[in-house]
């Protein structure tokens, strides 16, 4: 009966990781992850990369572990106008069920000068994702003899017969609106739709299910704070399928130092049980050259138990503005 649950468990929650994409708290600060449109988004011919590393409940057998690392460069051309391209690579792998997602990206967003200091980048992504399942190392009911213990090797479950990897074609699309003015205020929205194809990941052979498609909705305002700090307002809404999420955060930096807090919601309260606050998150950061290091941790506020929360770990490098007569901080 332990075995029978323990499977019935594991492709449950599987089905939840199939249907949601993963996200990372630091998105609100480092947007490639979720909009195309930010490729090149620094300007001026200068080079933006960076990696993150995301676990989320690592007290659980449920532990979740997400990489994304990317890389985009800037050309320009014109009287502000331009183009950005880059890469970026998911791996996603989650312990219980030995899931497992990857996939490569490229991405390409073209700037377009709306005069009146306003930008308009529209960008794309196209990307080839597997999905694994790791089906081989399940052990399935008619391989159970109940009154000798034996474990046959073989057995006719369908579910045997699904050992190869799931490859798709993903394509995504976004856009940013962009605004600088002269007194250092900065501020810029911008939407992004993945999944526009709605690729098949069905594991199981001859049948059909379309990944959901993610929308995404997200904005930052930026101004100066007491001369030399600045104050950085953030918003991101996300919704795929039944499930959406808001976040709503601020990002204080003082010279090198960076402190923010973020509180992650669910407006849609899909059960009865739902909490509208699900975790609060902290980040702190710190510039060094041309560097900027990042530690991120989500404390939950919901009765799902002692998770010992969600930690995320970023570095992000860009590169020196050699086409500025004085060289200028990050837009982010």
């Amino acid at each position: 009966m332990s075995i029978r649950l323990s499977i019935i468990l594991c492709l449950f929650y599987t089905c939840r990781l199939l249907a949601q994409d993963p996200i990372f708290t630091q998105s609100n600060f480092i947007q490639e992850t979720l909009n195309p449109g930010f490729s090149g988004f620094e300007d001026n011919g200068r080079t933006h990369l960076g990696i993150l590393h995301r676990t989320q409940w690592p007290n659980l057998n449920l532990k979740i572990n997400t990489q994304y690392a990317f890389w985009n460069k800037s050309v320009d051309f014109g009287p502000g106008d331009g183009f950005g391209f880059g890469f970026s690579l998911l791996r996603h792998h989650e312990s219980f069920t030995n899931y497992g997602h990857h996939q490569l990206n490229a991405n390409y967003a073209h700037r377009v000068n709306l005069r009146g200091g306003w930008f308009f980048r529209p960008g794309v992504e196209v990307g080839v994702g597997t999905k694994n399942f790791q089906f081989r190392n399940l052990t399935l009911a008619d391989q159970i003899n109940i009154n000798t213990g034996v474990i046959a090797p073989n057995t006719v479950d369908p579910l045997a017969l699904n050992n190869d990897d799931v490859w798709f074609l993903d394509i995504g699309a976004g856009v940013v609106f962009e605004r600088t003015e002269m007194n250092g205020i900065t501020y810029w929205f911008g939407a992004s739709v993945k999944h526009l194809n709605r690729p098949n990941i069905s594991f199981v052979q001859g049948e059909n299910l379309p990944l959901n498609m993610l929308f995404a909705a997200h904005g930052n305002f930026r101004f100066p704070f007491l001369n030399d700090y600045s104050i950085m307002m953030t918003s991101s809404f996300l919704q795929q399928g039944d499930y959406n999420r808001l976040d709503l955060g601020a990002l204080f930096q003082v010279n090198q130092f960076l402190i923010g807090v973020t509180a992650a919601t669910n407006p849609a309260g899909n059960t009865g049980s739902s909490h509208l606050l699900t975790s609060i998150n902290g980040f702190i950061g710190l510039e060094y050259t041309d560097f900027r290091f990042g530690l991120s941790y989500d404390a939950n506020t919901t009765g799902i138990g002692r998770t010992n929360g969600v930690y995320e770990v970023s570095v992000t490098y860009l590169s020196r503005c050699r086409s500025c007569n004085t060289d200028r901080g990050r837009k982010r």
